[in-house]
């Protein structure tokens, strides 16, 4: 006839039960398990195949089985058999670990962090169904470079800014004028100038700024001088680029006037830039 009653559960493995023999010796009393019951209730106790009492015939402490009188001299004649679940674990199947097996205590039972996160610490993330895990960092905004000029610069031909007053600086590598980058991604760079006759001649001269990537300008911006006999005339240069660098990639901030003679610099205190790495690996 067909199965009456509850289907027998054959999707899930059972444990096996743990058990451990001893010798007895007529004076022994105390014997070591290979593992911690919690209850005497937790294990069977055989002496000679007869079942002992848990609640008079032996206690535990920890691993210790203690009988109360010593069992007779024999070869294997005392076995114990654990009967408690806790003497074996069961694995998930990889996969079946699902959203419905977790509750907020997953995230809410571990301690808060108190500080902000290292660029190094890492969070996990779906990529397309996939779990990887990913570096804060590399999901922060972080300021590579800011800089000033460091004194006066002349601008009679185009040249690079080169003496730099670095304030801040990461995950980069800077020499005379040089940034190259060390950490891919996209990068915001902002430049601005102003520059100031150095000579009371009179007239005007125009000046300029470029931003540079690998040697190849990418933004720039120009302003006229109006030489007044006073030497004190200024003018203003601001550009500004984003683009997507790769490790290696270099930056440079250029200079530069359409006429010869010494009569405009690049003012300390008022050119300055910054690099700015706005996402990416």
């Amino acid at each position: 006839m067909a199965y009456v009653g509850t289907p027998i559960d054959t999707t899930n493995q059972f444990q096996s039960l743990q058990g451990k023999r001893f010798s007895g010796n007529a004076s022994t009393t105390a014997f070591t398990l290979d593992i911690a019951p919690s209850s005497v209730f937790d294990i069977e106790v055989f002496v000679e195949n007869v079942r002992q009492d848990p609640n008079s015939a032996y206690s535990l402490s920890g691993t210790t089985l203690t009988f109360a009188a010593a069992p007779p001299s024999g070869t294997n004649n005392i076995y114990v058999i654990h009967q408690a679940k806790a003497v074996g674990t069961i694995s998930p199947a990889a996969g079946t670990v699902n959203a419905d097996s977790f509750d907020n205590t997953v995230i809410s039972g571990h301690t808060e962090l108190t500080a902000l996160p290292d660029g190094t610490d890492e969070l996990l993330i779906s990529d397309a169904g996939t779990i990887k895990r990913i570096d804060i960092d590399d999901l922060m905004p972080k300021s590579y470079a800011h800089w000033r000029l460091n004194g006066n610069q002349d601008t009679d031909s185009s040249a690079n800014i080169t003496s730099m007053n670095i304030s801040e600086s990461s995950n980069i590598t800077i020499s005379s004028g040089t940034f190259t980058i060390t950490k891919a991604g996209v990068y915001h760079m902002f430049f601005n100038a102003t520059f100031q006759a150095t000579q009371s001649t009179g007239g005007e001269r125009q000046v300029g700024i470029t931003i540079k990537v690998n040697d190849t300008g990418i933004s720039q911006s120009r302003d006229q001088v109006i030489l007044e006999d006073s030497g004190n005339s200024f003018g203003q240069c601001s550009c500004a680029a984003v683009k997507n660098l790769s490790v290696g990639d270099t930056i440079k901030f250029q200079v530069d006037q359409s006429y010869s003679g010494g009569n405009i610099v690049a003012y300390g205190d008022l050119t300055n830039g910054t690099i700015v790495r706005l996402s990416g690996f």
